[in-house]
């Protein structure tokens, strides 16, 4: 695990350049504490960054990794698997290495397969490979976008980095924060390769970017290695249930055997859900001495599963570590550190939570985690799910088992689960009805948008953001699926990179160095997953029922019957000091006059706004204010910490 950061300036190189890159790879020291290496060819135009978190190889892992007989270079930020069965397979084929790094396969394979490396890789990971025979530089990122890796492309030069705060460190790279882009963080739901920043765009999942010299241009040609294909409705995988078991059981033990592979010890994180618990389960029973395993609790039973925790923990023998988070811990300083490391904003302050539980955990002389995201992406974990299949599959009484999932989750309505049904033209018509995960958030736009200024209004014109995001779809993927599968395929195209995998994944944990492992995002897992029949995944109302079956003698049995709830922080309204901790950061970012000046909101509008809520007595209106105002803050904090900053100067962080 590690930062990445770099520039190809081939037609015009600055002579600069060194300066700049290593002004980029400093704002990437969290990411790699251990190490920082660089290849800067003024002939080629080539500038390459890496700064290490050592965890594979420690002795000889360095990089840059070369391969000097193909001039080639490489710079990679993540974990690639399987790996000793990969070299071992290339030295039969002639291949020779010069490390002992999971990363110098990705050089062996480029070179036996041209850019069909990239199937043949199995992981986490985003890496940049400098072709120099070729002329080219390719920009690659992992199917699910564990890994961040940001770009940014000019006529002359294309500039890339892990985290957008080391493109800023280029005085090249502009920074205008997009009036399209605040309004979807306010609404939660970003634009699949888009960010805060116009033209500094975030490699999607799955894709490549091939940056060719031909003659005096750059050709860019972005590819689609990999997506999420559900079959469509009615050709899933027919097997009796058990063989559905044993299947899911066989994938995920082989998931987690893999990623507990390191040369540093690997902990456990452990929530009250099934995910983690199986995760913790499986990889007590294949690892030798106990796993450690580290769990949050709250100070607000409602939301706290630290008992559960408790119980797995115990059940598996594992050495289990509590990091209690208090009311106070969530915001101040540290909300304002996560604003700065997610580099978006967020509508809880479970991201936040995280950064702290990642800085624990490497107080603890841990640099690797094994985490649960992913499961209810594609075994039908969510809610949201569960509502699009009572609804909209005719096996089901819809109203009724609706009803009773509206009650169960009563506690987190007006952020989970949308209190009304609302629906939009654009998914209605590439997916036959409007997803439910979606509606909450259009509710929080209806909110938005009578709070925002004249000038910014202006600014978005006749802009539809709920549409943009139902037209970044691939239409294919949807088509004549099942309704599971559509609601499963959107989200996992939109907010588990957007949300689950950015403030409350990767850029949360490597604030502190901590390199996590999300073993259900194994590319062989969730193919096999997309094949399952709706109702092997969602049976008879209850989610994940066959990953349920699949960890049932692992889990504790109140966990085994435990209907999912949502991993999140109290919302600041469910506590005094939590509202008086929001107030403050209201009162530092947000007066009259910081509106005005930043100019996003109408300032006798959003006072209205902050009135209603310290008056408001209802649960579910006063949980869509908090998530309002955590968005107005982020934006007016992420102003502050990244517009205002000279060009060209490094970066502080907060």
């Amino acid at each position: 695990m590690c930062g990445i950061a770099g520039l190809w300036s081939p037609l015009n190189f600055d002579q600069n350049n060194d300066k700049y890159v290593h002004q980029m790879a400093a704002q990437l020291l969290h990411r790699g504490p251990d190490g920082r290496g660089f290849h800067i060819d003024a002939n080629e135009g080539i500038a390459m960054a890496h700064t290490r978190l050592s965890i594979i190889d420690l002795d000889t892992g360095q990089q840059p990794i070369h391969d000097h007989y193909a001039r080639l270079t490489l710079t990679a930020n993540g974990e690639f698997y399987d790996y000793k069965r990969i070299r071992g397979l290339l030295a039969t084929d002639g291949f020779n290495f010069t490390t002992k790094s999971d990363s110098e396969i990705a050089l062996k394979l480029y070179r036996k397969h041209g850019l069909d490396f990239v199937d043949h890789l199995r992981g986490e990971f985003a890496f940049s490979l400098f072709d120099a025979t070729n002329q080219q530089l390719i920009l690659v990122r992992d199917r699910f976008g564990i890994r961040p890796l940001f770009y940014h492309i000019t006529k002359e030069a294309v500039y890339y980095g892990s985290e957008i705060k080391s493109l800023l460190a280029h005085p090249h790279v502009p920074r205008n924060i997009s009036a399209k882009a605040q309004l979807h963080q306010m609404m939660q739901v970003m634009v699949p390769g888009e960010t805060i920043f116009e033209n500094i765009h975030v490699l999607k999942p799955g894709h490549m970017l091939i940056i060719k010299k031909n003659n005096n241009r750059l050709e860019i040609e972005e590819k689609c290695y990999w997506d999420a294909e559900f079959p469509l409705d009615g050709e899933h995988i027919q097997r009796t249930d058990d063989a559905h078991i044993e299947a899911v059981r066989e994938v995920l033990i082989e998931s987690v055997a893999l990623r507990l592979e390191a040369d540093v010890p690997v902990a456990c994180y452990l929530s009250g859900g099934i995910d983690s618990c199986s995760i913790l389960g499986m990889a007590s029973s294949i690892q030798q001495s106990p796993v450690k395993a580290f769990t949050i609790s709250f100070d607000d039973s409602r939301y706290d599963e630290a008992a559960i925790a408790t119980e797995m923990a115990k059940k598996c023998g594992a050495d289990q570590d509590i990091l209690d988070v208090s009311a106070t811990d969530l915001y101040g300083q540290n909300f304002e550190k996560a604003v700065w490391h997610s580099e978006r904003t967020f509508y809880n302050t479970l991201g936040v939570a995280k950064m702290l539980m990642s800085q624990h955990v490497t107080d603890h002389q841990f640099k690797v985690v094994i985490t649960g995201e992913g499961s209810d992406e594609f075994f039908g974990g969510y809610a949201a799910f569960k509502r699009d299949m009572f609804i909209h599959d005719p096996d089901y009484h819809g109203e009724q088992m609706n009803a009773k999932l509206m009650a169960s989750n009563k506690v987190f309505s007006g952020s989970v689960l949308a209190e009304k049904s609302v629906s939009h033209p654009a998914f209605e018509e590439i997916m036959g009805f409007t997803p439910s995960w979606i509606q909450p958030w259009m509710l929080v736009l209806e909110q938005v948008k009578p709070l925002l200024s004249k000038s910014f209004l202006e600014e978005l014109g006749d802009y539809d953001p709920v549409s943009t995001i139902a037209n970044s779809l691939d239409e294919t993927k949807l088509k004549g699926r099942h309704p599971l599968d559509k609601a499963q395929y959107s989200w996992i195209k939109t907010m588990l990179e957007g949300q689950i995998l950015n403030w409350g994944g990767d850029r949360v944990d490597m604030a502190n160095s901590l390199e996590s492992r999300p073993a259900f995002l194994d590319h062989y897992v969730t193919e096999l997953a997309a094949t399952l029949p709706p109702h092997v995944r969602i049976r008879n109302g209850i989610e994940k029922w066959v990953l349920r079956e699949a960890m049932k003698n692992l889990l504790p049995d109140v966990l085994y019957k435990r209907e999912k709830f949502a991993f999140m922080a109290p919302p600041a309204h469910t506590d005094q000091k939590k509202t008086q901790a929001i107030y403050d950061l209201l009162n530092r970012y947000l007066t009259p006059e910081q509106i005005e000046q930043t100019g996003i909101f109408d300032p006798k509008a959003f006072k209205i706004l902050i009135d209603n809520y310290h008056r408001d007595s209802d649960h579910t209106r006063q949980t869509r204010q908090d998530i309002i105002l955590n968005h107005a803050i982020g934006l007016h904090a992420a102003n502050d910490m990244f517009l205002h900053i000279p060009t060209g100067a490094s970066l502080q962080s907060t």
